[in-house]
């Protein structure tokens, strides 16, 4: 209870900061959250365990763990990417740096976890570009090499937006010729993997509960194309695509993707669609380097073994179930971990004031498939 007490507080205070600030004109929205989060900033000090440097890779800036355990054979690699809807959030906070300390430590792993460039500075596909840039970068066998990395064991992984860039750059290096490494697993922990159906049934669940109410993940989506309020509104009133791209809402169709369980009550209705301007003007939307959903089945074969996490009272939720739903359906091998009593965000409650057991829990699951499976 206590938990769910501060997690809505929090919440509810720094909203509430962020639309006053900008509604008085002093900064952006993603201004004011950006500066709450980056109270969380960690230097990249070393320990005992694990060595951390702040580094680049083709000049995109990463924080680099090397474990200090001696090994007499290659050591396994891990590319996190963190969330914060692709306009905050970074490696350096504080839960993000213990967590990659961890898999560093426990698994003897090699952790790149990549500093993308944000919105509303930036917008897509540059935060795409950049993790890619150091993914491509990374696999390369020289690099791999100079690391001390297997090149059959590395996994790909991030969390919310990280998720999405996860799984995106994961499509998108099947059909890179040039890089001759694959990944051997992708883990997406409570990923964002669709922006045309901003009224599941989780979004309806879920639609005020803290850290991610409907109305900040609307906000995440919007930011992440454009500061035109338009789009933001549209996808509010969840009448943002055009009638053209009608045919890419057969990849999101919940009444087909979700197992019972998650439908409750709700009755699927059919896409309301909306002008073809904001199509036009902002593709990226429809993008599946953005909404990774979006891809035929075709280009979902040949992906690596999948761990997807999902949370019971999140507006994700149904994003990462209808994801595990398509890669089964095309043979690929899914484990999902569905936490039941978990809201969006989990995995950042693992430092104080915010250290909990659940999030210890969820983390110590997430590392443990890690090992296993890397």
């Amino acid at each position: 209870v206590i938990y769910w007490i501060f997690c809505f507080c929090s919440l509810v205070c720094l909203i509430t900061v962020a639309e006053f600030a900008e509604w008085l004109g002093l900064m952006h929205y993603m201004e004011v959250l950006m500066m709450i989060t980056s109270i969380e900033y960690t230097a990249p000090i070393s320990d005992e365990n694990v060595t951390v440097t702040d580094t680049k890779f083709n000049n995109v800036p990463a924080r680099l763990y090397m474990p200090r355990k001696q090994s007499s054979g290659l050591k396994r690699a891990v590319i996190y990417i963190h969330g914060g809807g692709w306009c905050v959030g970074g490696s350096a906070m504080e839960p993000y740096d213990l967590l990659s300390r961890w898999t560093a430590n426990k698994l003897n792993a090699v952790v790149v976890s990549v500093e993308y460039r944000l919105a509303p500075m930036y917008h897509f596909p540059v935060q795409f570009e950049d993790v890619y840039t150091v993914v491509k970068f990374f696999l390369q066998n020289s690099v791999l090499v100079q690391y001390g990395v297997d090149p059959n064991r590395i996994c790909i992984s991030g969390d919310s937006a990280g998720g999405n860039l996860a799984a995106a750059v994961a499509q998108q290096l099947l059909d890179d010729l040039e890089v001759k490494v694959k990944l051997k697993i992708q883990a997406l922990l409570y990923p964002a993997l669709q922006t045309l159906d901003l009224d599941l049934p989780s979004y309806k669940d879920n639609e005020n509960k803290p850290i991610l109410p409907k109305s900040l993940m609307v906000r995440f989506w919007s930011e992440y194309f454009t500061t035109d309020v338009s789009l933001q509104e549209a996808m509010a009133s969840n009448k943002h695509v055009p009638a053209e791209s009608s045919h890419l809402f057969r990849f999101v169709n919940w009444s087909n993707l979700l197992p019972e369980k998650f439908k409750k009550d709700h009755v699927y209705a059919s896409p309301i669609y909306g002008s073809s301007m904001l199509g036009k003007k902002y593709p990226g939307f429809l993008d599946p380097r953005a909404a990774p959903l979006l891809v035929e089945d075709t280009k979902l074969l040949g992906l690596p073994v999948t761990y997807v996490l999902t949370c019971q009272h999140d507006v994700l939720r149904d994003d990462g179930i209808m994801y595990v739903s398509r890669l089964r359906e095309v043979g690929i091998e899914v484990i999902h971990d569905h936490i039941e009593d978990a809201i969006h965000g989990v995995l950042m409650f693992i430092t104080s004031p915010t250290d909990l057991a659940l999030g210890h829990r969820v983390a110590n699951k997430y590392i443990e498939w890690l090992n296993i499976n890397l």
